[in-house]
């Protein structure tokens, strides 16, 4: 056997399986469900159907459930999710929750975190690989959300620490400036964009090592010509972002009631998946 055919023997032993996957379950909020991505009439698209769509390139008969719901606190997501979760028995799941509580008049990160060190530790037990990941500096896109910014980090801070405790598989997007390049994010400013969905899907492919991702979910967007801020303008767009979103989102609050009243996961069993075209 010569040398070239050693050397390509060795590194096929040697070289990591690719992540292979039957069961994908998704658990979390807006988010996960896909608001931003698509609408109620239509449908709702959201990154993890594209993740699910991503996996299933490399394995066509991956299935995949969507037990998300708008609106869900960490608790709610832990008692209203995870036992369903687990008797899909998934061998892949991701738990995405905690940003309604930040923005609630009480946030305790230590509770929060608790329920989400819960469910991965859960989710683990049963055999799943686990994936969840942190959350970017909204006050970027939201200015009247500057209060919030200690607990994004303190939230952040004990998600990485209930990963570590628990070998979850971390997607890190605080760090990289894109995320928070407005284009995306929907005109709420709380939901990602069909594009914003689509570098979330591809930031976890490339962290779970999926066939065919890269990090290109993490290069910048083309500049965009614009005009030339002004005070005005700067005092006009929030003010109409205030009337038109935070007006609405407040008046529910009060109200005691929440986006996701009266609903369901929009895709409580497992189904098989198309695969993804092989662009994002």
């Amino acid at each position: 056997m010569n040398n070239e055919r050693r050397e390509q023997q060795v590194a096929e032993v040697a070289a990591p399986e690719a992540p292979y996957y039957l069961r994908y379950v998704a658990l979390g909020d807006s988010q996960t469900e896909g608001v931003g991505d698509g609408d109620d009439t239509t449908g709702l698209r959201g990154w993890a159907d594209r993740l699910a769509e991503l996996a299933a390139r490399s394995n066509p008969e991956l299935r995949y459930a969507n037990l998300a719901v708008r609106g869900r606190l960490a608790g709610q997501v832990r008692d209203e999710q995870l036992a369903p979760a687990l008797a899909l028995e998934p061998d892949l799941a991701t738990v995405v929750a905690g940003v309604n509580d930040l923005l609630r008049p009480r946030f305790d990160a230590d509770e929060v975190a608790g329920h989400l060190a819960a469910m991965f530790a859960a989710l683990g037990a049963g055999g799943a690989r686990v994936a969840t990941l942190t959350f970017p500096d909204l006050t970027r896109l939201i200015p009247a959300a500057r209060p919030v910014a200690p607990r994004i980090t303190a939230l952040n801070a004990r998600i990485r620490e209930a990963a570590r405790t628990h070998g979850v598989i971390l997607l890190e997007t605080a760090g990289h400036p894109v995320v928070t390049d407005p284009r995306l994010w929907s005109r709420d400013r709380l939901h990602a964009s069909p594009l914003g969905h689509a570098r979330i899907a591809a930031a976890f492919a490339d962290t779970l090592g999926l066939p065919g991702s890269d990090s290109s979910w993490n290069h910048p967007l083309p500049p965009l010509a614009t005009r030339p801020a002004t005070a005005l303008r700067a005092v006009g767009t929030e003010l109409a972002w205030a009337a038109t979103f935070l007006g609405p989102w407040l008046g529910r609050r009060l109200r005691g009631r929440s986006s996701g009243d009266g609903r369901t996961a929009k895709r409580p069993d497992l189904i098989p998946v198309a695969p993804a075209p092989r662009s994002f």
